[in-house]
């Protein structure tokens, strides 16, 4: 037998402008061959699996593209188009569906076939096995009322937007499961040996210990039948009661014990998905990475630089493209109101903009102020969609657009005040909820207060009283901060601190 893989259909998108790899598996032996729109490709199969190139090809469509087997033809796809294919990686806020967004019950139902966006949707499974089962019934969706339903809602604006600027077709592969570590998503040769990363990997050993794999298969499986009567019974009592607590309503129906065990068989264990959904589809052929993560590693975001670093080298390792574009959400405002502020989603957002500022072929659109309070899921997707768009186009399609709000750049200090310089603020700056807000300033004992603020062009002053003489800065410094600083184009200023060694 042989066949493509699954994410090969009828309705598929492919890369325009780039050599487009098709690939699959056979039992049998002999060359492959794939035709489309008068461009073709060849290989043999090898060690029972075979990949070819088509050459690059210009958008448009719809085209058929055949596939051969020593020129007996095993697979013919239709409605194919040539345009713009992006992955939309991620937990939780890039898996919120469009059904669920603010504005989604509108958008769907403006919806029709010819509608220039398209998704596939990698099933959520934790294992190679699984995912094999279920890719029998999968394949590319076209826009319609109901086929988009559970589209990213993020990925669909994204989309939405850069169809309409390219006049091309964009395809999106959705690849995420809400409440997923990054670490979920690298694979663990990468993990093990890595001395940040590593402890990940302890947990599930030492929470493994002496357990056979029978035992750890009881294990999970006593936990998910938990976890979905837990379920069950919690959307019961939203019914009756949207607004309950977290605290109250575990209280009442018992502790929420997700993500359940650390062991072989939860789908969650260090490296699960990445071999059990993300190489289920690489390495189709794609213009880069959409993600939006971070949320599940906010437990542990001293390491989170080098998590999200390591998940960008490894994805462009396994597509064969070290500068493949990877564009990332820059986490927002978020804090239970009856929790402290415990100032990790700050050092999150800090290492996000850090691997935007370090590593290449990167982009990051800020979203402080997307966030809703006791909501880890803001259902305004609009503004995240279309900050990646305008990231991607600029990064990506070298168009001159206002990809950026402010960003920290520089600071200096004065007779006892500090002067705080932006990039990108060439128009200015626009304060809006009535004030400057958000900075502090601390001295040499790193003790922080509210900075009083003036506006000086396109710069800051910031001084204090109880802060004689300035050392630190930061702003919008907290889970759920202050924050009053936009470009002219309605992007925030960036949250950051001028050093890292204030604390």
């Amino acid at each position: 037998m042989i066949k493509a893989a699954a994410v090969f259909s009828d309705n598929m998108v492919l890369q325009r402008g780039k050599n487009v790899c098709v690939f699959g598996e056979s039992d049998e032996s002999g060359s492959v061959a794939a035709s489309i729109n008068g461009h073709k490709g060849s290989c043999s199969v090898i060690d029972g699996r075979w990949a070819l190139f088509l050459p690059p090809m210009e958008a448009g469509g719809p085209f058929e593209l055949t596939l051969t087997l020593d020129g007996n033809e095993f697979a013919h796809f239709h409605n194919v188009m040539i345009g713009e294919v992006w992955l939309c990686g991620g937990q939780s806020n890039m898996e919120l569906e469009l059904q669920n967004e603010l504005s989604g019950k509108a958008e769907l139902g403006s919806l029709n076939e010819d509608v220039p966006i398209r998704f596939y949707y990698t099933n959520k499974v934790g294992s190679v096995e699984e995912a094999v089962e279920c890719e029998k019934n999968t394949g590319w969706n076209t826009a319609g009322p109901e086929s988009a339903k559970a589209w990213s809602a993020v990925g669909y604006y994204f989309a939405k937007k850069l169809s309409k600027d390219l006049g091309v077709t964009v395809g999106l592969i959705g690849c995420n499961w809400g409440g997923t570590s990054a670490v979920s998503w690298i694979d663990t040769g990468h993990i093990l040996g890595n001395a940040e990363l590593e402890p990940y990997m302890d947990e599930v050993r030492k929470a493994t210990e002496g357990k056979s794999l029978e035992e750890q298969k009881k294990e999970y499986d006593e936990y998910a039948e938990y976890d979905k009567k837990w379920n069950e019974r919690s959307q019961e009592i939203y019914k009756t009661q949207p607004k309950i607590g977290w605290n109250e309503l575990q209280e009442l129906i018992g502790k929420n014990i997700w993500p359940g065990p650390k062991n072989s068989y939860n789908p969650f264990t260090p490296g699960n998905m990445f071999k059990s959904m993300l190489m289920r589809v690489c390495p189709y052929t794609l213009a880069g990475f959409l993600y939006y993560q971070g949320e599940s590693d906010d437990h542990s975001p001293r390491t989170y630089y080098t998590l999200l670093t390591t998940l960008i080298r490894v994805w462009r390792e396994r597509w064969g493209d070290d500068r493949l574009p990877f564009i990332m959400v820059q986490l927002p405002a978020f804090k239970y109101s009856g929790d402290p502020d415990y100032k990790h989603w700050c050092l999150i957002r800090e290492a996000q903009m850090r691997a935007f500022n370090t590593v290449k072929n990167t982009g990051i659109a800020v979203t402080i102020d997307c966030g809703e309070m006791d909501n880890i899921h803001p259902v305004d997707k609009i503004p995240v969609g279309e900050r990646l768009c305008l990231q991607a186009e600029k990064l990506v399609y070298g168009m001159d657009v206002p990809a950026f709000g402010p960003v920290y750049e520089s600071s200096s200090v004065s007779d006892g005040t500090m002067f705080i310089s932006f990039a990108h603020a060439e128009d200015g700056l626009e304060i809006k909820g009535g004030r400057l807000s958000g900075f502090e300033l601390a001295g040499e004992d790193k003790k922080f207060f509210p900075a009083d603020t003036e506006l000086c062009g396109s710069r800051v002053m910031l001084f204090s009283e109880q802060v004689p003489e300035p050392k630190y800065a930061r702003y919008a410094w907290g889970n759920f901060p202050e924050y009053s600083v936009f470009g002219r184009n309605g992007i925030p200023l960036a949250p950051f601190r001028t050093s890292a060694d204030d604390e």
